[in-house]
């Protein structure tokens, strides 16, 4: 049987050929599937954590006032150091955004060098953040003073807590990166941590915005 009669229809390209780009696309149809289910589900998580902040900035905003005769914000917030937590912050997003372009182009050295810088700048916000509330409890504006320092305890130390939480998953995922490669599961897990941490630095802007600026200016 001739050529022509053979393959009438695949255009020189044998089954085989056409069985294998058929299972390649699928099997590319099926990681962006799990990426999208993965993406969409951190995403839900996200907005539950969102939920959660903005019940403990409604309870700032209602006991702001409440110094009990107590420090203010005004007596107490160093703007100067809260500028400089800002700024570490909000630069850790630029290197965490670098990081992921790394990991996605598989970029060994863009990839642990941006997340070296991420940790160091999250880690440095975290030891201004600390030797706020320590120098504060040392003056006797602990969260046991005034309803006011009880939501700013519970709010900026929420905060924390994630910074603590992110930095950890942060290494957890340059080890993973470096015992497994750049596996596509390991790129959706990548993915999740760099929403979370960037959330965390809007959360940052809004707390920077209505508790720091807000409340040195009251």
């Amino acid at each position: 049987m001739s050529a022509t009669h053979a393959d009438p229809h695949n255009l020189g390209h044998s089954p085989s050929d056409l069985t294998r780009g058929a299972s390649a696309e699928h099997g590319e149809h099926d990681l962006a599937s799990k990426r999208i289910v993965v993406g969409y589900g951190f995403w839900i998580f996200l907005l539950s954590d969102i939920i959660m902040f903005a019940a403990f900035f409604a309870s700032y905003a209602v006991l702001s006032g409440e110094t009990a005769g107590g420090p203010s914000g005004r007596d107490l917030f160093d703007m100067k150091r809260v500028a400089i937590e800002t700024a570490c912050l909000l630069t850790s997003s630029f290197t965490c955004g670098m990081a992921m372009l790394g990991l996605e182009h598989k970029r060994s050295g863009l990839f642990y060098g941006a997340m070296a810088l991420t940790f160091l700048l999250g880690a440095a916000f975290l030891g201004l953040e600390v030797l706020e509330f320590v120098e504060m409890v040392e003056k006797g504006a602990g969260p046991d003073r005034s309803a006011f320092l009880s939501a700013f305890f519970t709010l900026v130390g929420c905060h924390g807590l994630h910074i603590i939480a992110g930095l950890l998953w942060l290494l957890t995922m340059m080890a993973q990166v470096f015992a497994k490669g750049f596996r596509p599961d390991i790129l959706r897990r990548a993915m999740c941590f760099s929403l979370f941490w960037h959330a965390l630095d809007i959360i940052w802007v809004a707390l920077f915005t209505v508790v720091y600026l807000y409340g040195a200016g009251a």
